[in-house]
């Protein structure tokens, strides 16, 4: 719980992962997601994500008509304290250089930038292939449980 405490008053990047883990319920990491949202929730810290994220977590619900969850995942993306942003050209740019220089996948690209974008000094992850980027510290699930 201390990494938690650690995040008071900052901004952080949201990755897909661990949205999806914390809607769906996964028991491996629900405990730990559940205390990052329910800390978003009481405006300890400001959370931040892009549209990717929308176009990410939805697929699965609607490939199995899954209207239920595809709601939950809208109104936690568009309605409430977890901030989405578009991606913007200035973000698009900011990406296309994170890729040149370590080399990592689009949406990966566009989540970081979209974060540092929003002034976020963490991005909470489970992606172990993430390098270190300057300017944000990677948070990676699995190494906080």
């Amino acid at each position: 719980m201390e990494w938690v405490n650690d995040l008071q008053g900052k901004t952080v990047g949201l990755d897909t992962a661990p949205l999806i883990y914390f809607i769906e319920e996964n028991p491996a990491y629900l405990e730990t997601v559940k205390l990052f949202f329910e800390a978003m929730d009481r405006d300890d810290f400001t959370v931040v994500t892009s549209t990717v994220t929308l176009v990410e977590v939805l697929v699965h619900p609607l490939r199995g008509n899954n209207t239920i969850i595809a709601a939950e995942y809208r109104d936690i993306l568009l309605n409430s304290k977890l901030m989405t942003v578009d991606v913007s050209s200035t973000i698009a740019e900011q990406a296309a250089r994170l890729r040149a220089v370590h080399n990592i996948r689009t949406p990966d690209a566009i989540q970081i930038s979209a974060a540092l974008n929003a002034g976020a000094t963490y991005f909470f992850t489970n992606d172990i292939r993430l390098p270190e980027i300057a300017d944000i510290q990677i948070l990676s699930l699995d190494s906080l449980k």
